[in-house]
């Protein structure tokens, strides 16, 4: 059998993960000297309450080789073919885990680590794409060669509410400048190469700022991929939400608008009040 694993930075809900049958495995949050695997022991609440009481980013790790083995073990030893996504090796040793762990194994050639050179539902995009070609029959190889081709179409993007996160995180190099401003600047950040890099910068309060993010990509969304788009978010206010899925209804272009939670990851490096417009460039 032919199983699609990510990493924990998918930020796929239970329900899709379920609907595609999608096998997770969680990276680490770091709180004090304590690790709490992503998704699994630590809530979005939690990090934010922590962080917010600390004055300080929480530290994340990455997939441990312990949850590695733990999970693709007994998938081999019952004679399945795995394809794994991880978040971008630029942003974590993740990828490098799986495919240690797989030789340690000696199944090398049967377990396929796919650097998406992405994060949140940006990777969530091909994995889903995954799971419907393996539902469909493909083999690992075919799989492997249309993600290839898939990757430098995903658009990955959102807007911040905070620059304290990013900046604090060091993973974003050119959100430190704006930090130092005294203006209150909710900047666009894009995923460019494998990296996060901030776009336009927007001013203003949340709600509007979000809008007009969206509205900013109303030409890119009309020329996505129309079969899903996803709504990713860190403890964005339910109206704000709600605006975003009304005006991507309006555009009569998506087959499916998901909406999902970003996880304890990329909750820690953005920070509250983040949300993010992602799809596939047709």
């Amino acid at each position: 059998m032919l199983r699609i694993c990510s990493d924990s930075t998918c930020d796929l809900s239970d329900e899709v993960v379920n609907k595609y049958g999608i096998t997770v495995i969680p990276l680490h949050i770091v709180l004090d000297d304590k690790e709490y695997r992503d998704r699994i022991e630590i809530t979005q609440k939690e990090i934010f309450e922590w962080a917010d009481k600390n004055k300080t980013t929480p530290k994340t790790s990455a997939v441990s080789v312990t949850d590695a083995e733990s999970v693709i073990k007994p998938m081999l030893d019952a004679g399945d073919e795995l394809v794994i996504f991880t978040i971008s090796e630029s942003m974590s040793t993740t990828a490098n885990v799986f495919r240690m762990v797989a030789e340690d194994l000696d199944a090398a050639d049967r377990v396929h680590v796919v650097g998406s050179d992405n994060l949140s539902t940006g990777i969530g995009l091909l994995v889903v794409e995954a799971s419907l070609m393996a539902q469909s029959g493909l083999d690992a190889s075919q799989i492997l060669d249309e993600v290839k081709r898939l990757k430098p179409k995903v658009r990955s993007s959102f807007v911040v509410d905070t620059l304290t996160y990013l900046a604090r995180g060091g993973r974003c190099s050119s959100v430190a400048a704006l930090a130092g401003g005294i203006l209150r600047i909710h900047p666009k950040i894009i995923v460019k190469d494998g990296r996060m890099e901030v776009s336009k910068k927007y001013r203003g309060q949340m709600h509007a700022v979000v809008m007009d993010y969206v509205r900013d990509m109303h030409h890119a969304l009309l020329g996505a991929r129309p079969q899903r788009v996803f709504i990713t978010h860190t403890c964005q206010e339910r109206s704000i939400v709600d605006e975003v899925r009304a005006y991507l209804e309006e555009l009569d272009h998506f087959d499916e608008i998901i909406e999902t939670s970003a996880g304890g990851v990329i909750s820690s490096h953005c920070g509250p009040g983040t949300l993010g417009v992602l799809f596939i460039e047709g």
